[in-house]
């Protein structure tokens, strides 16, 4: 039998109650056999993104890689796939996801994100279930080198995901069946 597949999940929320966390968390939950499920903590940790502290860059030469940079790039090029799961702030993502997608794009060209499916859900109380954070996820994964699997779209109303410690099956089967699709993208990419 061959190894489940790692899926990185970036979340962008950073209270611990936060709808998306728990979103998040029923996906670790409900991984099936071939799939393990981690939240990659720290991101609300990561010093904004600046030329002058990447020693990959001419600007940040001689300087010495944040550790959680160092950890959250490790956790993401290690991973087969990722998975973001993140609510819509003000029409767009949040700052946290922004700025770790701007760590994992670097150093440009070999960042932590190229050619990696990415799927992306949300749980937002805007009325679109997320979707404006979608879109500019989307652009900004793709120019950071991710493949953003369009099938894992799974976009909620915060009020769908229900109370802390309920479970909704059909949430459950949605989210369930967005990671088969996320691992299904892993194995297309390498010819399985």
């Amino acid at each position: 039998m061959p190894a489940p597949h790692t899926v990185a999940v970036l979340l962008g929320s950073l209270r611990n109650q936060s709808v998306n966390r728990r979103l998040a968390q029923i996906a670790v939950d409900s991984a099936g056999p071939d799939s393990v499920v981690s939240i990659v903590e720290g991101l609300g940790d990561l010093p904004f993104y600046n030329e002058d502290i990447d020693p990959d860059t001419p600007d940040g030469a001689g300087s010495v890689l944040d550790e959680g940079v160092a950890t959250v790039r490790a956790a993401v090029a290690s991973a087969d796939a990722v998975l973001v799961v993140a609510p819509e702030y003000n029409g767009s993502l949040p700052a946290v996801l922004k700025n770790a997608i701007d760590w994992l794009s670097r150093p440009y060209g070999r960042g932590a994100l190229v050619d990696k499916p990415v799927g992306i859900m949300s749980a937002s109380s805007a009325r679109g279930g997320g979707e404006r954070m979608r879109v500019d996820a989307v652009k900004a994964i793709g120019i950071a080198g991710g493949r953003v699997v369009e099938e894992v779209r799974v976009g909620l109303r915060a009020s769908e995901v229900g109370a802390l410690g309920e479970v909704d099956e059909a949430i459950v089967s949605q989210v369930t069946g967005a990671i088969e699709v996320l691992v299904d993208a892993v194995d297309a990419s390498v010819g399985v």
